[in-house]
Formats: C-alpha cells, structure tokens, sequence
C-alpha cells in the first residue's frame, strides 16, 4: 500500500514541511543542549571527555555514569558528521557495543582519523551475551590507529539482539549493572593502567563465529540496511527513523520511508520505530534472516535515555 500525502501549494509535501521543520528544531537542540559541546566556538581543556556510540541508549547511559563533573560527552556519530576529529583533556574515555564482538565501523573509521590528546586514556565495551575477545580486538585497532588506551574493561548489559533474544525476558535478567559501574569507576578513579584478560577458549569462539558468519575482520558487523530491514505498511511516517539512525540511512519519500546505505546493525531504528513498522526482511538462505525475529512485538530503549536523547546523538541532517 503506497501512503499518500497532501501536497503543499509550492509543492513540498506535508510531510516534507513537517520534517525540514523537525530538522531545524532539533539543530537548535542539540547546539544548545548539554548533550553535545559540538556547537561551541570556545575550546577548553576538559578533565575528562567520554566519547559514545549508541543504538538503543546502553552506552550513552554508561557514559553518563562514568562521567564526573568537568566531564564533556560526545558523541562520534556527531563527531564525524562534524569532521572533528583533534580531542584534548587529561583523560578521554571511549564507550561502545561489540557487534560479533567488534566495534562499529564507524568507531573504526573515528579512531583512524582521530588525534586523542591525553594522559590517559580508557575504553568500556558493552555486551550483551559474549563478549569473546573484544578487549584485544579493540587494543589491536587502537594501536594500529596510533592511539594505544591504558584501559579497557567489558561490560554486560541487556542484549538487544533481536533475532536471538525476546526483549521483554531480557529485561528482567539483573546483570549486575551498578556492581560492574562501581568496579569501573573505582578503577578510573586510580588511573589504572589493565586491560581485561581473554581466554584462549574466548578467542577460538570469536574464530568459530567469524568463520560461519563470513564478515571481514578488517570491516566488522556492516550491512546494507536494504537488505536486511522491511518497513511495513503500519508506517505513519513520524520520522523518528531518520533521526536515530546514526549512518542517515532513513528518508522520508513520497511513497513513506526508505532505507538503503551501510547499517551499523546498531538496531537504533527498529527498537526506537513506535509502530514496530520496521521488521526484519525475510530471507531463508541468510542466516541473520531466517528465523525472524524472537518476539517482533518487544523493543527496547535504556529506561535511563529518552528517544530525544538518541536523536541528538544520531541525527545526521
């Protein structure tokens, strides 16, 4: 079923009115708001800056948590759309999800051209299930892009894996958040120079893993978001998926919303859609795709963030 929108009389749709409009709005927040400095002409130096990637809130909620006083939050979606890449402060802090215990290649591709200008410097990776050999995959890359952290340390939160997981049973797993934030913090605290051991049974997982999921180790978790996301005809068009995507994937057209660019699979836009409209396409030779979903009726967002918050981290227009 195609939707159909009014039309304007100089010929911009309703919806495209709603949605430049949206667009403004949001701009200013986000250059006024304390979610971002972005928008600030005076540099100072920070005691401390934690830089975040985020999908459904975890890692915005733990850099939240990890921050002190003199603490700027930033997030890398904002970060590259700004082209800001030179960072200064006693400490930086990085924060973000494993994907097939990977980073997103966004934070592959921030890492690569930033210059992180500080004493110390520490990264938390948040998982859900298996974390396998995220802390040495990290250090590698780090190292590689020149910039070597004293610290790193995973971090079990909700797993938002939809095809595996149903939301709603996740939820009530205690994980040990606060436990594992205060383990954390104490460390960061002493400047602790550690890195979190690996088992040699994790590294063998993460090498049985990539070899049935056939990814490129040097790229990570990428996909196409055409190929893997459907959006049903319950679609109103409200836009939210065009703001929380953080690769700008979604546009509204004339025909409802479309889809197509490299995916993160950051899940930003099928746990954040109040409609449940996105679903996973269907497809029974991929292996992502051929059971579905768990429970296509449960999404998730951090109870801690709101979906504003995510739109000002994200939104890439």
């Amino acid at each position: 079923m195609k939707k159909r929108y009014i039309t304007t009389d100089k010929g911009m749709s309703r919806r495209d009115a709603l949605k430049v409009l949206g667009s403004a709005a949001l701009g200013m927040a986000i250059a006024t708001s304390g979610v971002s400095s972005l928008a600030s002409c005076a540099e100072k130096r920070h005691k401390r800056i934690i830089l975040y990637f985020t999908g459904t809130g975890n890692c915005l909620y733990i850099a939240r948590q990890l921050a002190t006083e003199d603490t700027e939050l930033l997030s890398i979606p904002q970060l590259m759309k700004e082209k800001r890449f030179n960072l200064e402060a006693e400490e930086i802090g990085l924060v973000y999800p494993i994907y097939g215990h990977m980073p997103p290649n966004m934070v592959r591709k921030f890492i690569k051209k930033a210059k992180l200008n500080a004493g110390y410097k520490f990264a938390v990776l948040t998982y859900g299930m298996r974390k396998c050999n995220a802390v040495e995959i990290w250090d590698e890359i780090s190292r590689k892009a020149g910039c070597k952290f004293d610290y790193i340390s995973t971090l079990i939160m909700v797993d938002n894996w939809l095809p595996n997981f149903d939301m709603n049973e996740q939820m009530k797993i205690d994980k040990h958040i606060p436990e594992s934030l205060q383990r954390i913090n104490a460390d960061l605290g002493k400047q602790r120079r550690w890195h979190e051991p690996v088992t040699e049974e994790e590294r063998m997982n993460h090498q049985g893993f990539m070899e049935r999921a056939q990814l490129d180790p040097e790229v990570g978790f990428l996909m196409k978001s055409e190929k893997y996301f459907a959006i049903e005809d319950s679609c109103i068009g409200c836009g939210i998926c065009t703001y929380v995507c953080p690769q700008g994937n979604y546009q509204l057209t004339s025909q409802g919303v479309k889809t197509q660019g490299d995916c993160e699979f950051c899940f930003a836009c099928i746990h954040n859609c109040p409609q449940k409209a996105i679903q996973f396409a269907k497809n029974d030779e991929d292996p992502l795709l051929r059971n579905g979903e768990k429970n296509p009726n449960a999404r998730y967002r951090n109870e801690n963030v709101s979906l504003y918050d995510l739109k000002c981290a994200n939104n890439q227009f």
